[in-house]
C-alpha cells in the first residue's frame, strides 16, 4: 500500500486533482469529510462536544452548528486545545480504519488541507501539493464559491505559505491554467510515478538512477524530506541521520541518487529496522552487507570486513532514487562517509579531482545497462576512494 498526502491552499484546485486520482484508481480518504462524520448527529463525538461546550453549539435540528462551535472553541488556546483533544483522536481512529480497509496494493490518497500546518508530511510516502497564484485562488473563491473577498483573503492569509508548502512537496502541481491541463498532469503522475512506486514497494524493489552526472539545486531539500521520513520510521534507534555522498556537496555533479546515512548503535539494530524501513517505502538490498574495505595501517591489504559492515536500503520512489546506508556509530565506513563529504565541501582541489574520476566512470558506463553499468562505474571510482582514504582520515583527525 502506498500513502500519498494531498494538500493545497484554498482555491488552488485540490478537489479537481483528488477527483482525477480517484478516476485513475486511487482510494481517497478526505479528512474534511471524516471531520464532519465523527461529529454527526448521534455520534459520541458530538455528544463529547456538547458536554464540553454546551448545547448552544447545536442547530435546531440537533446537528452541529459550526459557526457557534467556532465562536466558543476558538476563543482562546485552552478552548482550542479541548476541541482538538476531542476531535483529533476520533479523526485519527477513523482514518486508520479506512486505511486498514484498503487493499494491499492500493494507492491511498489522503486529502488533508492542513497537512503542512499540522506537520503531517513525514507520515506520507509522497506529498503532492496543488499550487496556484494567490490572485487565481482569490478569484476562484469569490467567483466560483461565492466567498466574500475579505473573508477569502483572511482565510488564505491564515494558511501555510507557498514556501512552506514547497518545502514538503515531493510533487508540485501548478494549477494556474485550464482544468484539462492539470488533469493531464495528474494522469501522468499516476502512470509514471505513483503506480511504479506502489509496485516497487510491494515487490521490495529499489528505484535506480542513470549513471549520468547532473546537478540539481533541490537535492538538499529533497534529502531533508527523506530524512524526516526516516526519523519517523527509525525512532530512537537512529543515533543520527545525515545527507552524505556527492549530492550533499553543493555544486558537485553527481548521479541523480541521494545518499543518506543512518547511524545506529550496532548491526543488530540495523537489521531490526528492515521491516519499518521497507514499510516506509525503503526496501532492503539484501545482497549488500558491507562497504569495500579501504587499505589502512591495521589492514594494509584492505580485506578486513569487520569494521565496514552496513545494511543498504533504497527508495522505491522512481521519481526520487535514494540509497539509505545503515552503519554502526564510529565504524570506519560511518566515519569515512561523513569525513569524505566534509573534505569535499572544504577542498576545491579534492572536488575537482573527484569530478574528473566521476567523469571517467560516467564514460565507462555510458554504453552499458543495469548491473554491468554499475560495475563499470564503480570499477573506475573505487581505486580513487582507496587512494584518498588516508588523506581524508588525516584531514579529519587534524580538525578534531
Amino acid at each position: 500500500m502506498l500513502r500519498i498526502g494531498l494538500t493545497g491552499g484554498m482555491g488552488a484546485g485540490k478537489s479537481t486533482v483528488a477527483r482525477e486520482l480517484v478516476e485513475s484508481g486511487a482510494v481517497l480518504i478526505d479528512s474534511d469529510a471524516i471531520a464532519r462524520e465523527v461529529v454527526a448527529p448521534g455520534t459520541p463525538g458530538l455528544a463529547a462536544l456538547v458536554e464540553e461546550f454546551g448545547e448552544g453549539i447545536l442547530a435546531e435540528d440537533g446537528s452541529l452548528n459550526r459557526p457557534a462551535l467556532a465562536a466558543v472553541a476558538f476563543a482562546d488556546d485552552v478552548s482550542r486545545g479541548k476541541l482538538n483533544a476531542i476531535t483529533h483522536p476520533l479523526v485519527g481512529a477513523r482514518t486508520a480504519e479506512l486505511i486498514g480497509d484498503a487493499a494491499a496494493d492500493a494507492i491511498v490518497v489522503q486529502d488533508i488541507p492542513l497537512l503542512v500546518e499540522n506537520g503531517l508530511a513525514p507520515l506520507m510516502q509522497l506529498v503532492v501539493v496543488v499550487g496556484a497564484d494567490e490572485a487565481t485562488r482569490l478569484r476562484r473563491l469569490v467567483e466560483q464559491r461565492g466567498v466574500d473577498e475579505a473573508d477569502a483573503r483572511a482565510r488564505i492569509a491564515a494558511q501555510a505559505t507557498d514556501d512552506q508548502r514547497r518545502a514538503v512537496a515531493d510533487v508540485w502541481l501548478d494549477n494556474n491554467g485550464a482544468p484539462d491541463a492539470i488533469r493531464a498532469r495528474v494522469r501522468e503522475l499516476w502512470e509514471q510515478r505513483l503506480v511504479p512506486f506502489e509496485r516497487n514497494q510491494r515487490a521490495g524493489v529499489r528505484a535506480r538512477a542513470a549513471y549520468r552526472l547532473v546537478t540539481d539545486p533541490e537535492w538538499d531539500v529533497q534529502a531533508r524530506r527523506i530524512i524526516a521520513r526516516l526519523h519517523l520510521a527509525c525512532g530512537a534507534s537512529a543515533v543520527r541521520i545525515d545527507h552524505v555522498g556527492s549530492t550533499a556537496v553543493h555544486g558537485l555533479p553527481a548521479k541523480d541518487i541521494i545518499d543518506i546515512q543512518i547511524t545506529v548503535a550496532d548491526m543488530t539494530t540495523a537489521e531490526s529496522l528492515s521491516d519499518a524501513l521497507a514499510g516506509a517505502g525503503f526496501p532492503l538490498a539484501a545482497h549488500v552487507t558491507h562497504d569495500n574495505p579501504k587499505p589502512s595501517p591495521h589492514d594494509p591489504d584492505g580485506t578486513d570486513l569487520s569494521r565496514w559492515g552496513k545494511r543498504l536500503h533504497g527508495n522505491a520512489d522512481p521519481g526520487r532514487p535514494a540509497n539509505i546506508h545503515l552503519r554502526v556509530r564510529d565504524s570506519l565506513g560511518q566515519r569515512f562517509a561523513l569525513d569524505l563529504r566534509d573534505w569535499l565541501r572544504a577542498d576545491e582541489h579534492g572536488r575537482a579531482e573527484y569530478l574528473a574520476v566521476k567523469r571517467g566512470a560516467e564514460l565507462a558506463a555510458a554504453d552499458l545497462v543495469g548491473d554491468e553499468a554499475g560495475e563499470a562505474y564503480y570499477r573506475v571510482k573505487e581505486p580513487w576512494f582507496d587512494a584518498v582514504y588516508p588523506v581524508v582520515t588525516e584531514w579529519a583527525r587534524a580538525r578534531a
